[in-house]
């Protein structure tokens, strides 16, 4: 497995990964909305910060990308952290976080947040076991085929 900046050549295969990830928690990927980002990594995502894992023989098995918050300094989100459910649980998922830490530090960000679906409860669970605290926050999205709820989640980075 190896860990490589994400190119537009990798857009179907990340937007393949994601929509199987979606598709076993009942819906499916929004290119024309919420996942409107995926259809140009390298505009959307620059300078190197959506990642692609990927294994010996190339195939994207799990994504992960930061992006500097526009309105506020020293604060970055994480974005896309999707993993083959083959990488679930596996340890490749700390390993894609200890990516986004050292992306955001080298962005000289101190504070991560993140936004994730109700539905994803594993990942709360992960997010809450590297740090991430939940303050509370829900808000109700309507860029999707479908209405969803999504979770606030954040951290604050050691130098």
């Amino acid at each position: 497995m190896h860990l490589r900046p994400a190119t537009n050549d990798d857009t179907d295969a990340v937007i393949e990964l994601i929509g199987c990830i979606y598709a076993q928690y009942g819906f499916r990927i929004c290119l024309e909305d919420a996942e409107a980002d995926l259809t140009d990594i390298e505009a959307n995502f620059p300078d190197h910060t959506f990642q692609v894992l990927c294994n010996d023989s190339g195939n994207v098995c799990a994504t992960v990308a930061v992006a500097r918050d526009a309105a506020r300094d020293g604060v970055v989100w994480l974005k896309r952290l999707y993993l083959a459910e083959e990488l679930q649980g596996g340890g490749a998922a700390g390993e894609l976080l200890a990516w986004s830490y050292q992306r955001a530090r080298e962005l000289e960000c101190r504070r991560m947040e993140l936004w994730s679906d109700t539905r994803f409860e594993r990942a709360h669970g992960f997010y809450k076991k590297h740090g991430f605290e939940h303050d509370g926050t829900i808000r109700h999205m309507t860029d999707a085929y479908e209405p969803y709820d999504e979770l606030f989640f954040y951290k604050l980075l050691a130098d």
